[in-house]
C-alpha cells in the first residue's frame, strides 16, 4: 500500500498527463477510443483504479482536504473571474432559458427520482445517518449543476459519508456520460434536431460571430505576471475567504443553534459562499480580462486535480453492488432530458442551447466547451462562459435541491 502523498500525487498527475496526452493523439485507435469513453470519465476512472487494487487508502490520504479546501475554492474564484456575465445576458434569451431550464430540470428531476424511490422501496431511502441516500443525491445534484467543484462543497456541506459518496460519484460518471454521448449525437445530426424544434439557425449564427469577436479581442499568450495574477486572485480570495469562514460559523454556532440544518454552522459553507461571492463581485472588474490569458485554463486545472483525488474515493464496482442508485440516476437525467427536449420544441431553440445549456449544468467547465466545439469550434468558449454560470449557481441550486430531498426522505 502506497502511504506517501507525494508518490500519490505523482501517480495522479502522470494520469492526468497520460489521458490528455493519448486524447490528444492523432491516432486512429485513440480517436475512436475517446470518441465512446470521454476524457473526463477517465480522469475519474483511472485514480480508482488505486483504491479498488488496494494500492491506495483514501481515508489515510491528505490529498483530498488539500484539493477540496485550497484548490476548490481558488478553482471557484478564477472560475468565476472569468465569466462575462453582461456578455453572457447578450448571448440571447434561448441560450439562458435553456441553461436555467437545465438547472431547474436537475432541482426537480432529484426530489421526484427520490420520491418515486420512496414509494418502490422506502427502507432504502429510510436510511440515516451520514450514508443517507438523500446526502449523496445532494452531491449528485451539486455535479448536474455546477461540476466537480460543487460536487466536493456539497459533499463537506451536508457531511455525506464516504460510502454513500463513492456510489453517486460512480452514479454521476456512468450516467452523465450516456447523456454526453446523446448530446454528441445531437450535434452530429444539428441540422435535423433543429428542423425538428423550427428553430431559428439566425440566433446560433449571431452567438458564433460574437463568440469569434470576444476571442479575437481578449486572446493573447500569456505572460508570467499574467499567471501570477491569476494565483494571487484565487489563492488571496481562498486565504480571506477562510479568515472570514473562520469567524461567521462559530457565530452562526452561538446565536443560531438551531439553524445547523441549514449549513450555517459548516465552515465549509461560508469558505464557499464567500470565494464564489468574490469571484462574481470581480467578474465586473478589468480582472475577468485575465481570461485571455488563460484564467479558465489555470481554473479547469484545479478542478482536473480535485476530479483525481475524487475519483481515488471512487467505488468503481458499486454498479453491481448497488444497482437501484443507478436506477433512480437515471430516472433523474431522464426527467431533466425530458423538460430540456420540451422546452426547446416550446421556444424553438436550436439544438446548440439545447445541448450546450444541458451539458453547462451535467458536466460543467470540464466537459461543457467539448459539447459546445462539437457544433462550431468557435463555440468552445460559449459552452465554458455557461459552465461557468452554473458553478455560480451550482453550490447553491444544490444546497435547496437537498434540503428538499432531505424533506422527502423525512430526515
Amino acid at each position: 500500500m502506497l502511504t506517501n502523498d507525494a508518490v500519490i500525487f505523482g501517480i495522479l498527475a502522470a494520469m492526468l498527463g497520460l489521458v490528455f496526452w493519448t486524447s490528444g493523439s492523432g491516432h486512429p485507435f485513440w480517436r475512436r477510443f475517446y470518441a465512446i469513453f470521454p476524457p473526463l470519465l477517465l480522469c475519474y476512472f483511472l485514480p480508482s483504479l488505486l483504491t479498488a487494487s488496494g494500492l491506495v487508502d483514501p481515508e489515510e490520504s491528505r490529498l483530498y482536504f488539500v484539493a477540496s479546501r485550497y484548490l476548490l475554492p481558488a478553482a471557484l474564484v478564477i472560475l468565476t473571474v472569468a465569466a462575462d456575465i453582461p456578455g453572457a445576458l447578450r448571448l440571447g434569451p434561448k441560450a439562458l432559458i435553456m441553461f436555467f431550464t437545465g438547472t431547474v430540470g436537475v432541482m426537480l428531476g432529484g426530489p421526484l427520482a427520490l420520491l418515486a424511490a420512496s414509494l418502490v422501496a422506502p427502507d432504502l431511502v429510510g436510511v440515516g445517518g451520514p450514508d443517507a441516500v438523500w446526502r449523496g443525491m445532494a452531491t449528485l445534484a451539486g455535479s448536474w449543476i455546477g461540476g466537480a467543484a460543487n460536487q466536493t462543497a456539497i459533499r463537506e456541506i451536508f457531511g455525506v459519508g464516504s460510502q454513500s459518496f463513492s456510489i453517486w460519484v460512480a452514479v454521476d460518471i456512468l450516467v452523465a456520460n450516456i447523456w454526453v454521448a446523446v448530446l454528441l449525437a445531437i450535434a452530429a445530426n444539428q441540422k435535423a434536431v433543429d428542423g425538428w424544434f423550427k428553430a431559428d439557425a439566425t440566433a446560433l449564427d449571431a452567438v458564433k460571430a460574437r463568440a469569434e469577436a470576444y476571442e479575437a479581442e481578449h486572446a493573447r499568450i500569456p505572460m508570467l505576471k499574467d499567471l501570477i495574477f491569476i494565483l494571487a486572485i484565487g489563492f488571496g480570495a481562498t486565504g480571506f475567504a477562510h479568515f472570514c469562514a473562520d469567524f461567521l460559523a462559530p457565530y452562526f454556532q452561538e446565536t443560531f443553534p438551531g439553524a445547523a440544518q441549514f449549513s450555517v454552522h459548516s465552515n465549509f459553507f461560508w469558505l464557499v459562499v464567500i470565494a464564489t461571492a468574490i469571484g462574481v463581485a470581480l467578474s465586473f472588474s478589468p480582472a475577468r480580462k485575465l481570461q485571455g490569458a488563460g484564467a479558465m485554463k489555470v481554473g479547469s486545472l484545479f478542478v482536473y486535480i480535485l476530479v483525481a483525488t475524487v475519483g481515488m474515493q471512487m467505488n468503481i464496482l458499486a454498479i453491481t453492488e448497488t444497482p437501484a442508485f443507478f436506477l433512480i440516476g437515471g430516472l433523474w437525467i431522464a426527467i431533466h432530458a425530458a423538460l430540456m427536449i420540451l422546452v426547446a420544441r416550446l421556444i424553438k431553440a436550436p439544438s446548440f442551447f439545447l445541448a450546450v445549456g444541458s451539458q453547462a449544468n451535467i458536466g460543467g467547465a470540464a466537459s461543457a466547451p467539448v459539447v459546445a466545439a462539437a457544433f462550431h469550434p468557435s463555440l468552445a468558449s460559449v459552452g465554458a462562459l455557461l459552465a461557468v454560470l452554473g458553478y455560480i449557481f451550482g453550490t447553491f441550486g444544490a444546497w435547496l435541491t437537498g434540503q428538499t430531498m432531505r424533506v422527502i426522505a423525512g430526515q
